[in-house]
């Protein structure tokens, strides 16, 4: 039975500018499921790079995009980047001091907004796994996709902090690889897997940056999985796009495809490859499609 809800989607501002197969697959895979993306109108940065300039302002932008998204009346808001999603959650927390709510409540009624604090900010991992549930997911899988192999790097941003409640538990996080299990997707643990992929230091040491991100994609590349499964824009830019410059500098001969969350649901659900934006990733995906999913692709596909 199909959902046949809206849900308002603040998309931040990566995804918009550079890392499309995020938006294409999560669209996708919206849709599959029933539930139509709404774009927020005039939304802006959410803040955070410059919450160490002025916080206030910081949390003002997050406030605002949050003020947007109730202008419909909507409850639920999907962030679908880590960074945005601790952005606007660190915000709403501030929003509940007396101090802060009034300060930041004038602003946004300059422009006839008010912050609405019992909005419910989403990321796709726990939209997927608790809005929508696991069993739904399950039961409109087309792909059998029994033997493929991944490892998940959750991102820093999905877990931590953990005293303003994030996504998933900090320590052992699970609900990707429980997304992942429905769809017939073997997940692999392995020791690195809460590692930093690096992105937060780029402005700061490249090289350093980089060399975070080189590491931990030849670890998973030496577990010879599949493919490295990620959730967040940043993270992706790291490890699918900067792919190439992380192995030159490590020295490592890295060649690991790279994929969201959204793109192998999409491809499990039966939504074409092109469709999911997999011709966008920087990693090489055509080994996944055309050598790992070929069994898949050959025709074994389920009811």
């Amino acid at each position: 039975m199909m959902l046949n809800m809206k849900v308002a989607v603040y998309w931040g501002c990566k995804i918009s500018t550079s890392q499309y197969s995020y938006e294409l697959s999560l669209r996708e895979v919206a849709r599959k499921l029933g539930v139509e993306l709404v774009d927020i109108e005039g939304a802006s940065c959410c803040g955070d790079p410059i919450k160490g300039l002025t916080d206030l302002a910081a949390t003002y932008l997050s406030a605002r995009n949050m003020a947007l998204a109730g202008v419909k009346g909507s409850k639920n808001l999907l962030v679908p980047c880590n960074r945005c999603h601790l952005q606007l959650s660190l915000a709403k927390e501030k929003m509940k001091r007396e101090g802060i709510y009034s300060k930041v409540n004038s602003l946004l009624r300059r422009e006839n907004l008010l912050f609405n604090e019992k909005l419910r900010l989403w990321h796709p991992v726990d939209f997927l796994h608790g809005y929508i549930g696991l069993d739904k997911i399950g039961s409109m899988v087309k792909r059998n996709l029994k033997g493929v192999r991944v490892a998940v790097h959750p991102g820093c941003g999905l877990i931590r902090p953990s005293k303003i409640g994030r996504v998933d538990e900090s320590e052992n996080p699970k609900k990707v690889d429980e997304i992942l299990k429905v769809i017939g997707v073997e997940t692999i643990d392995y020791p690195g897997k809460l590692d930093c992929c690096g992105a937060m230091l780029m402005y700061l040491n490249r090289d350093a940056a980089l060399t975070l991100a080189g590491e931990k994609l030849k670890a998973v590349q030496d577990l010879e999985v599949d493919c490295l499964v990620d959730t967040c824009p940043n993270c992706h830019e790291m490890l699918d796009f900067n792919q190439s410059s992380a192995s030159e500098l490590t020295g490592e001969k890295i060649s690991l495809p790279v994929v969201y969350l959204t793109q192998l649901i999409g491809f499990a659900l039966g939504i074409e490859e092109g469709k999911l934006g997999f011709q966008l990733n920087r990693s090489p995906t055509e080994k996944l499609l055309k050598i790992n999913f070929k069994r898949v692709l050959d025709g074994k596909v389920k009811g």
